[in-house]
């Protein structure tokens, strides 16, 4: 049975509820995968996105910063939150549907500004996260499983505007990539995007600090869908819905999608 899912850095799903219900009414996904929702999960405005048809949802959440949820048509059940790092930040949520695949949802640090650990902890922070997370599929080997969420690296010369002038802008910076390498290495995880769109340029986020974003397009690609082995060659139709970066009060980040036939 056919299932789609998207994953959306929403940037505060309470100021944003209409353009998800917007999504959520238009492009109808099984599953969507939200990150930075900046809110606690009691007040996440389930009863509206339950309204528009999906009344499954888990969720971690903190007040004004990071969060994640997964809204569903489909039952939910629970199967780990995990705090990579030891931040003490709502930034992973997992979940079994029906068929038994686990969606696993992440919110990567960012990584601030200055592309140096000694000089900026969030950039270790974000390394540390990566380091700890490949460790547990070193651990562990993750089967029947999707990984998605805003993940923070535009790993490809050609998911980012410019690959020349930003290998020293955090998100693509080489030391990233390859702690970004690493990790899905150690899943064997399959790039779903690149799969089904494997050449040319490719975001997923544009700056709020352009006048004309569209115009400009100085995107990056940061927001990802994976798939371990067994279930990568089912999955299709990837897509990113950029319309959605100029809808009213848009989130800098665009949905992604891909369905999955299993």
């Amino acid at each position: 049975m056919p299932f789609t899912i998207a994953t959306w850095n929403i940037n505060s799903v309470r100021l944003r509820e209409p353009i998800v219900s917007k999504l959520l009414v238009e492009e109808a996904p099984d599953v969507l995968c939200l990150q930075e929702t900046k809110s606690p999960v009691d007040k996440i405005p389930l009863d509206a996105f339950a309204a528009v048809g999906y009344p499954h949802m888990v969720a971690r959440g903190q007040k004004g910063y990071n969060g994640v949820a997964i809204l569903s048509k489909l039952p939910l059940e629970e199967v780990a939150a995990f705090d990579y790092a030891s931040l003490g930040h709502a930034r992973h949520v997992a979940a079994r549907l029906p068929n038994g695949v686990v969606i696993h949802n992440h919110y990567i640090p960012a990584g601030g500004d200055e592309p140096n650990r000694e000089k900026n902890e969030k950039f270790g922070q974000k390394l540390d996260y990566l380091t700890e997370l490949r460790d547990s599929f070193v651990a562990t080997t993750p089967e029947r499983s999707i990984l998605v969420g805003d993940l923070n690296i535009a790993p490809r010369e050609d998911d980012v505007w410019d690959h020349k002038k930003l290998l020293k802008v955090v998100s693509h910076t080489p030391i990233e990539v390859d702690h970004f390498n690493d990790v899905m290495a150690a899943g064997a995880w399959v790039d779903v995007t690149r799969k089904d769109i494997p050449d040319g340029l490719l975001y997923s986020w544009w700056s709020y600090r352009a006048k004309d974003w569209d115009a400009a397009d100085k995107g990056r690609r940061l927001d990802h869908i994976w798939a371990t082995p067994d279930i990568a060659g089912a999955a299709h139709s990837s897509r990113v819905h950029r319309a959605a970066r100029g809808w009213e009060k848009p989130s800098d980040h665009a949905p992604v999608f891909a369905t999955f036939d299993l």
